[in-house]
């Protein structure tokens, strides 16, 4: 009989424990995906066009210009895949150009069209290559400090991948969207943030595999 209480007991400390401690680690877990590097000043926010809700980013990238932070602000997009190429070789015309709604955005939001540089990134499927198009773009255009805005969870590894792509050549610093809605303190409660959480840890690993494998 004591050997099955002390059995019990134990039982109850260890699911008290994990009680008591699993929102800790749980938001650990959110809190590290996120980091934040605003300077007082650089020359454009990069807003990265590859992931999910680019809302928050646009409305980000022209507080940083309202604040006066940055000079211009930097959009890119236009992603073509091969069968939306066929039917623009087959006649196909888009009503509008890929930058409208982005441009209208940012400039209900007081940023100039003058102010804006739309970089088109066809060939853009994840953030490395967006990161190669859009850098390459800044470099040629002299502008060598930049802050990179992004989705919160997003972060973290938007910061790794360009800095490892330009070492020296641009001074990165990041802007997580303060609109953005993911919660490190409570994303296992939405589905929609589970997905998000589940989905950068993975690129993660992805990122490193093709490390090791290269």
């Amino acid at each position: 009989m004591p050997f099955n209480f002390r059995k019990i007991l134990l039982a109850f400390l260890v699911l008290a424990f994990l009680f008591v401690i699993h929102p800790k680690i749980l938001t650990w877990i959110g809190s590290l995906l996120v980091v934040e590097d605003i300077p007082a000043e650089a020359a454009a926010a990069v807003v990265l066009n590859t992931g999910v809700d680019i809302y928050p980013r646009l409305i980000e990238a022209a507080d940083l210009y309202r604040e006066g932070r940055v000079q211009k602000v930097v959009i890119n997009g236009n992603r073509k895949t091969d069968i939306l190429r066929q039917l623009e070789n087959s006649g196909y015309t888009p009503p509008f150009k890929w930058y409208a709604e982005h441009l209208a955005i940012l400039a209900s939001l007081g940023v100039p069209r003058d102010d804006i540089v739309a970089i088109s990134a066809e060939d853009a499927y994840d953030t490395i290559s967006e990161a190669r198009i859009v850098g390459a773009t800044l470099l040629n255009n002299g502008m060598t400090k930049v802050i990179i805005t992004t989705s919160k969870f997003h972060s973290r590894r938007a910061r790794h991948i360009w800095k490892s792509l330009y070492g020296k050549k641009l001074a990165i610093h990041i802007a997580p969207a303060r609109s953005d809605p993911f919660a490190p303190g409570s994303w296992w409660k939405s589905g929609r943030q589970i997905r998000w959480v589940l989905s950068e840890y993975g690129a993660w690993v992805f990122y490193y595999w093709n490390k090791i494998n290269l």
